[in-house]
């Protein structure tokens, strides 16, 4: 990672906290820049593997025809619904597009790990099932800020 983070330092989450909780958690907002500069967000289970998000993203949506054309993209995984509850992580940096498109099942190393986490985590199986509509993207992330404002009662 290129950028560390500065602010709210006291609040952010250690390293294996972070790991921790991108590990834990299964849903993410992708943040993209459409042709027209306008942003577009949207919703997506993901995996983490230890140090890039993987995305299995539906190759028709808005989302990947934004991606195709500028991989920059900002990732929030939150949680919480009491302010002194509210955790979470922000991601930051470029998309790479992995295996192919969209995903038949080919066999391709790269793609072990993150489909078996993925398959189990959201199907409960050992085994990816490729629908021929989704494709993978991984963001390993130039930046990431996090905060866990559980943290704030030891502050005080």
């Amino acid at each position: 990672m290129s950028a560390t983070q500065r602010r709210g330092r006291k609040i952010m989450m250690t390293p294996g906290e972070l790991d921790d909780f991108l590990t834990e958690q299964r849903t993410c907002r992708v943040a993209t820049v459409n042709a027209d500069g306008m942003p577009h967000v949207s919703t997506l289970w993901f995996v983490w593997d230890g140090v890039s998000m993987w995305l299995y993203s539906v190759v028709r949506s808005r989302r990947f025809t934004d991606l195709r054309r500028d991989p920059r993209a900002a990732i929030v995984v939150d949680t919480g619904e009491e302010y002194d509850e509210l955790r979470g992580a922000e991601l930051s940096g470029r998309v790479e597009f992995v295996g192919e498109v969209p995903r038949t099942g080919e066999l391709r190393a790269e793609l072990d790990v993150p489909e078996t986490l993925f398959a189990r985590k959201n199907f409960g199986l050992d085994e990816m099932p490729h629908d021929g509509r989704h494709a993978w993207l991984r963001l390993t992330p130039e930046k990431i800020v996090s905060w866990d404002f559980r943290k704030l009662s030891q502050l005080s």
